[in-house]
């Protein structure tokens, strides 16, 4: 009972959480710019799992938390593929969820973009030699971008999409 009681009222011991980081700041606001130059607007992003391990939807999610808070950037989450600009997917494509896939894709207006996250997406990971996997969304859709990794950081992602911006707006 006594260790209960410390552990409740004892002062507790805990690190300072660091207020931001610098570099990846630097490269939301660049991001944020690039987005502002090519749409006009903020970015709609429909995030889809097509048959993953749910590391890459952890960190996709981790983008939305305090710490990173990525819709000051000009990026937000939808529900809908109807409000979306760009489709985010997860996973290899496995045999029952590439009709979902395709109709995700579909829903979309144009222009659509499409991005493989993670090694499962870009189908360069042991699950898409499988009997029930499609592999990589590459198979059934047009993709604008892969970003490797297995998962790949929150600042990596945003590496990506700013260069992914640069590249439509020399366009």
């Amino acid at each position: 009972m006594k260790n209960v009681l410390n552990n409740i009222f004892k002062p507790k011991v805990c690190r300072q959480m660091p207020k931001g980081d610098a570099d990846f700041d630097k490269l939301g606001f660049a991001l944020k710019t690039e987005i502002h130059a090519v749409f006009g607007r903020s970015l709609a992003i429909r995030a889809l799992d097509s048959g993953s391990d749910n590391s890459a939807e952890i960190e996709l999610n981790n983008l939305s938390n305090p710490y990173y808070d990525i819709e000051r950037f000009g990026l937000s989450f939808v529900a809908s593929p109807r409000h979306a600009d760009i489709l985010i997917v997860t996973g290899a494509v496995s045999q029952n969820m590439a009709i979902a896939v395709r109709k995700t894709f579909d829903a979309m207006p144009s222009p659509k973009l499409v991005i493989a996250l993670g090694d499962d997406a870009c189908g360069s990971s042991i699950v898409c030699g499988g009997y029930g996997v499609l592999g990589g969304v590459d198979k059934i859709l047009p993709v604008d971008l892969k970003i490797p990794g297995n998962p790949p950081e929150p600042i990596q992602i945003i590496t990506a999409l700013l260069g992914l911006m640069r590249s439509l707006g020399k366009k």
